[in-house]
């Protein structure tokens, strides 16, 4: 269906007068035969707001669904058949690393572009002549200049259309797809770059055209009726700096000025629309709006304190959080959480992958957190003190996880990682270890190529296993970890410190990990998305019949266009605040509920810990002293040297590898190169990276 509408949206932007019109004529006809009710915008929201709406609300419904289907008694999947396609095809570029399909997208989208701009100039030119242009006292070149430079406003918004999809975390179109916003990514940087130098040049032909022809004046006027010049302007100058500190060396070098000025998407909206009027954005708008909904979303979640139970300190710089969890929250091998501590920073929050399993852990939720920046160091110096913190005041977002990819469609598993990048894996390991123990399903043979600099780093190997140990036999499990340490030839006196784990002192205001809706939050989701468009155009019909209607009588030549935008803008947030803050609280309210039966009946809850004398406790432990055997039989540590990936991928012979890399960009980079030689048809490439 979303590629259904994809084709009708491209059939209705066919840039030709008549077709156009034929299109839009019957859909017309209705909304004017209802016009105290919608009017003008009533077509634009039919034709390109509806089915976008519609097809996120369906996906929820389809993902809800899916829930309740038994996936335990299904076959080992197959290898799909557009497998190949997934196949890196560009490694080293400014693209980074894209796959045959997502080169393939990427050059139709780009092909849509100049048909459209193509298609629109051979409009418009062929009604440009010397005649036409010495009516309005122009030359025909700089009658051509304006109207390229309306043409490349249209064909921004086309892009603008697609820009705010693939930093949806929450999306159900991005789920239905097979996709994940951590995934997506970099299409939200391709479309952004697009976006930009298509609005760049629109202003920029503009400025030339005013100035050429002495109307200077027009770069200051906010008409009436129509285009306001002045809100076009501030909505590029917003997206300019924006685009300026989104480039790479910038970004990782001043991140939070990254950060801090992409927040201004939001003056860039609001003005966009007061510029181009709500009418014409609703071709750009169903985006927005339903990444507005997920923001809203995750703002009232993270308003929530969550119990973290206890952490685990390594003495390689690093510890595991472990937060309570909602024994009904399910996510899947991959996902990450979005955390804050407002002790070290009130308005940081930083990703990090989800290490724990919900099968193995049904009442915890665990990260892993090395110390590799400013606000990780601050962490970890003030869990690791002599004198650590009784507790810490954490909020959390998410889990947000990616589709649920089945790795027992491989014969063979190769996990690369670097550093911290091994964290992807531990949730995964510890997947295939339920499996192997508690099905009949045959489980890949898994060969770990973690790379790590100093030997006091492989401690990071002991979170493959929970604190507590664990009642599953890990050797059910093919399992064979190839570990190298890069800068030391030997092992180092420091790999004999011991680890430390420390529990917190509980609080009545604290709350387990849970879905934002509650265990049916994809059917709420949809719900929301319905509901709230339902109760907007109820707003807009009451408002445009005893407000707008009688000022303005359809003339649309009293009532400013910019002030309809305002109105409009403001009921379509009024009515996604009022349902989604409804949606959240009746399930905050219901899982309070379910919480408190629990504990009346004695039985143990998430967020149940220890003994008050063992709060804030150092129960040391050796490394070497772990009675995991079967774990440290199956680890070779190799110093001094670097892993030979080439060599041992292609010592690979199984017929269908799965070759899994998280770490550096080089690593990545390396790993796809392999992977793309024809020697390599075998083997199925997937990156877990996070440097965009």
């Amino acid at each position: 269906m979303y590629s259904g509408y994809i084709g009708c949206l491209i059939y209705m932007l066919k840039p030709t007068r008549r077709t156009s019109d034929n299109k839009k004529g019957r859909i017309y006809q209705i909304s004017n035969k209802y016009s105290c009710l919608i009017i003008f915008a009533g077509a634009n929201i039919l034709i390109y707001s509806f089915p976008v709406l519609f097809v996120a609300a369906l996906g929820c419904l389809y993902l809800q669904l899916e829930k309740y289907i038994d996936r335990s008694k299904d076959e080992t999947p197959k290898e799909s058949r557009f497998a190949s396609w997934r196949r890196p095809a560009l490694v080293n570029g400014p693209l980074g690393i894209v796959s045959w399909i997502e080169l393939s997208f990427l050059v139709m989208f780009l092909a849509l572009l100049v048909w459209s701009f193509s298609a629109y100039v051979h409009s418009m030119f062929k009604n440009i002549t010397r005649q036409s242009a010495g009516n309005m006292g122009e030359f025909v070149w700089e009658a051509k200049l304006e109207s390229a430079a309306l043409l490349l406003g249209l064909v921004g918004n086309i892009s603008l259309a697609f820009l705010f999809f693939p930093v949806t975390r929450g999306s159900s179109i991005l789920r239905v797809l097979g996709l994940s916003s951590e995934s997506t990514i970099k299409y939200h940087i391709w479309l952004g770059h697009i976006v930009m130098i298509l609005f760049a040049s629109h202003g920029l032909c503009y400025i030339i055209f005013w100035a050429y022809t002495n109307q200077t004046s027009e770069m200051w006027a906010w008409n009436k009726f129509g285009v306001s010049n002045v809100a076009g302007e501030v909505a590029l100058l917003s997206g300019l700096v924006i685009w300026m500190t989104s480039f790479p060396r910038i970004r990782r070098k001043f991140f939070e000025l990254f950060y801090y000025t992409h927040h201004l998407y939001a003056v860039f909206v609001v003005f966009f629309v007061l510029h181009a009027g709500f009418s014409y954005s609703c071709i750009s708008l169903p985006g927005f709006y339903i990444f507005l909904i997920d923001r809203y979303l995750r703002f009232l979640q993270s308003q929530q304190r969550i119990h973290l139970v206890s952490t685990r300190v390594l003495p390689c710089q690093a510890v595991e959080l472990n937060f309570s969890k909602d024994p009904g929250l399910r996510y899947d091998p991959g996902s990450i959480m979005f955390i804050n501590v407002k002790s070290i920073s009130k308005i940081q929050w930083h990703p990090f992958t989800v290490t724990s399993n919900c099968n193995i852990d049904p009442d915890k939720i665990s990260i892993v957190i090395k110390s590799e920046g400013n606000w990780s160091q601050n962490l970890y110096k003030r869990l690791a003190s002599s004198t650590p913190v009784d507790r810490l005041e954490v909020s959390i977002e998410g889990p947000y996880g990616p589709p649920s990819t089945s790795y027992l469609r491989h014969d063979e598993l190769v996990m690369i990682s670097g550093g911290s990048g091994i964290t992807p894996f531990i949730s995964i390991i510890r997947e295939l270890i339920f499996i192997a123990n508690t099905t009949n399903c045959k489980t890949p043979r898994i060969l770990l190529i973690p790379a790590f600099k100093k030997t006091e780093d492989l401690a990071m190997l002991e979170f493959f296993l929970p604190i507590s140990g664990t009642s599953y036999d890990i050797s059910l499990l093919q399992l064979q970890i190839q570990a190298y340490v890069t800068r030391e030839k030997g092992p180092s006196p420091d790999s004999q410190k011991l680890d430390r784990s420390i529990w917190f002192k509980p609080s009545t205001l604290d709350r387990p990990v849970s879905a934002v809706l509650g265990p049916n939050t994809w059917l709420w989701l949809g719900v929301i998305i319905a509901s709230t468009f339902v109760l907007f155009l109820f707003l807009i019909g009451i408002l445009t019949k005893y407000y707008i209607y009688p000022i303005d009588h359809n003339t649309n030549i009293i009532y400013p266009y910019y002030a309809k935008s305002m109105i409009y803008m403001s009921l379509l947030c009024m009515s996604m605040v009022i349902i989604a803050t409804l949606a959240f609280f009746w399930n905050k309210k219901r899982n309070s509920k379910e919480l408190r039966q629990i504990q009346n009946a004695d039985a143990p809850t998430p967020t149940v810990s220890p003994r008050p004398e063992l709060w804030s406790s150092n129960v040391d432990r050796e490394l070497e002293g772990l009675p995991h055997y079967s774990f440290s039989r199956v680890t070779t540590v190799h110093h001094g040297e670097r892993p030979n990936l080439k060599n041992i991928l292609m010592e690979r012979k199984e017929s269908n590898v799965g070759v899994l890399v998280s770490g550096p960009k080089k690593m990545s980079q390396e790993v796809a190169k392999i992977c793309s030689s024809r020697a390599a048809k075998h083997m199925h490439y997937k990156s877990f990276s996070f440097d965009w």
